[in-house]
């Protein structure tokens, strides 16, 4: 189900400014940030879609064959993420399941950023995840999911500005929009910066 969520006045009037959007879902929770006073942190699951502006940290974890797909516009400071967990499109119509699949999620993005003014010329795309963690020989889950992105994201001419994907661990992704910064994890590794505003390609 679509929706649109903002904050009750009390908590916009503790941001000291309008209301903030945070599309698809009303599961977010206000943490004290080091640097800006509050923030809302949103967890992204798998076949889940969400987007929001400057005071939004979208987050998702325990990514193995699945790929989150992180979408970025850096002039509006707009951002969203898609857990996507099959490739193609979804052959039932039940909006339930159908973002877990690539095309959807996908269409699902592209719209929730639409609202917000953005035109998709603009939009930066970072993929994490499509790992054969169960290290099968025939397992290619992985691998379609990624080439199902790709092949979609190409499609659209939206480029992807940056990516870690494949192996055989999990990864975790966590997306600051007001930094516009994407952090992430592989194993057990410390948390590396997948992009930052103004950096080069990696």
């Amino acid at each position: 189900m679509r929706g649109v969520n903002e904050l009750q006045n009390e908590e916009s009037i503790k941001l000291n400014k309008k209301p903030e959007t945070l599309t698809k879902g009303s599961n977010f929770k206000m943490l004290k940030m080091d640097e800006n006073p509050l923030k809302i942190m949103k967890y992204v699951n798998t076949g889940e879609v969400f987007s929001g502006g400057i005071d939004t940290i979208l987050n998702s974890g325990a990514i193995g064959s699945c790929v989150v797909i992180t979408a970025f516009d850096p002039v509006k400071i707009v951002g969203a993420m898609a857990h996507v967990m099959l490739p193609g499109r979804s052959p039932v119509k039940n909006e339930l399941y159908t973002n877990r699949y690539a095309t959807n999620a996908i269409e699902e993005m592209l719209f929730q950023l639409k609202k917000f003014g953005i035109e998709k010329e603009n939009i930066e795309i970072f993929l994490v995840g499509g790992a054969n963690v169960l290290k099968r020989e025939n397992d290619t889950i992985a691998k379609d999911n990624v080439d199902s992105i790709e092949m979609i994201l190409k499609e659209k001419q939206i480029e992807i500005k940056a990516k870690s994907i494949g192996g055989f661990e999990r990864r975790t992704v966590l997306f600051d929009i007001g930094k516009g910064c994407i952090y992430y994890t592989v194993g057990d590794s410390k948390q590396k910066i997948l992009w930052q505003t103004g950096s080069k390609q990696k």
